[in-house]
């Protein structure tokens, strides 16, 4: 396909998708490498044109240099986008938040810190991305694994026996990909929830099978 064609399939494209508006984008293209350039009106606008273009056919690269210059961006502070950003990371059930470090100058927004699991640090970023007022994103969250499966049983067992209302040794715990199992005996149900309870409050934990049972 010739560049000519192939540029004006990217604006019927990019002129066809309803989350772009592609009024003052610019299209250049170079031997099937494709420059986009001008302007749009969030960052969730920029990364939707980055897509649009990438499902083209024939194009062999992209080069970006749109500017997010909307109007709602201008006239919000980096204050109020710290804020916005705090609280759709607090809201996302999948993200452990209070691992994260959000940082904003003139509208672009750095993530540092931590969280357990690679999913984590794709849907922060994501969540980031569509919030208005945002002009860029770097994510440089870190990807700690859970801790390994031996310290997780040595911490629940610990908190089991350090806890007076349980016996301890009559509680075995295993640990496999993060699941930990209950088994053995205890003297009345609620003293299973006190299990169940020590066993989620064990660092890396996703899963708690409880097959206690009554002495």
């Amino acid at each position: 396909m010739d560049d000519t064609l192939l540029r004006q399939h990217i604006l019927d494209e990019l002129d066809f998708d309803p989350s772009v508006g592609s009024a003052h984008i610019g299209v250049a293209v170079d031997e099937g490498v494709v420059s986009l350039s001008g302007c749009v009106g969030t960052y969730a606008e920029r990364i939707a044109a980055e897509k649009v273009v990438q499902r083209v056919r024939g194009v062999r690269a992209i080069t970006e240099a749109l500017e997010v210059r909307g109007l709602e961006t201008e006239r919000t502070g980096d204050v109020e986008i710290a804020g916005r950003v705090l609280n759709v990371l607090a809201w996302d059930a999948r993200i452990q938040a209070h691992g994260i470090q959000v940082k904003v100058e003139r509208g672009a927004v750095t993530l540092n810190g931590s969280v357990p699991y690679y999913f984590q640090s794709v849907a922060a970023a994501s969540d980031v991305r569509r919030l208005s007022g945002v002009t860029d994103v770097l994510n440089l969250l870190a990807v700690r694994p859970p801790a390994e499966a031996v310290d997780v049983k040595a911490k629940i067992l610990a908190a089991l026996k350090r806890n007076a209302k349980l016996d301890g040794d009559a509680i075995q715990v295993t640990v496999v990909d993060d699941e930990v199992t209950l088994e053995g005996f205890v003297n009345a149900w609620h003293e299973r929830e006190i299990a169940e309870r020590a066993a989620w409050s064990a660092p890396g934990v996703r899963a708690v099978v409880d097959r206690l049972m009554l002495a």
